[in-house]
């Protein structure tokens, strides 16, 4: 069984199955974290949808990429959970299959390519601080007991 964070599921309401994939990102004592600006400002995990026809390991490197700038290497799957959202920027109610991956950080390809995303480096108490979502925070501390 795959472990819930956030609310509960609404019988009343009719959800689209969203798979995501995330990365928790650890170098030289940091978290490579992402801010998004809309359509709520909030710190993440960095990740996002896996498009039609994509695998889950080429769209974990393309969005950690738009998110934050940089490449990835040697990505090791942490576990999954799931959440029922409102995804306003679809006018979707999704239930968010979300795939969490450890990865080591490579390389700053460039500036961030995706409007409205800044890259963060922050201290682990920071990062597990300021993340918004209780699914990333579980995730983040997890792989920080094993590093």
């Amino acid at each position: 069984m795959i472990a819930r964070f956030g609310a509960a599921r609404d019988p009343r309401r009719r959800y689209r199955l969203r798979r995501g994939v995330y990365a928790v990102l650890i170098r030289d004592g940091r978290v490579l974290l992402t801010h998004q600006a809309a359509p709520i400002p909030e710190v993440q995990l960095p990740g996002g949808g896996v498009d039609p026809g994509e695998g889950a390991l080429p769209a974990l490197h393309r969005e950690v990429w738009e998110e934050t700038g940089w490449s990835i290497a040697a990505p090791r799957r942490l576990g999954a959970f799931r959440r029922f959202t409102y995804m306003p920027e679809y006018d979707l109610w999704a239930e968010k299959l979300c795939e969490i991956y450890l990865a080591r950080p490579v390389r700053r390809l460039g500036p961030v390519p995706e409007a409205g995303h800044t890259a963060l480096w922050l201290p682990p108490d920071v990062a597990l601080a300021r993340l918004a979502g209780d699914g990333d925070r579980h995730f983040l501390a997890r792989a920080l007991d094993q590093v």
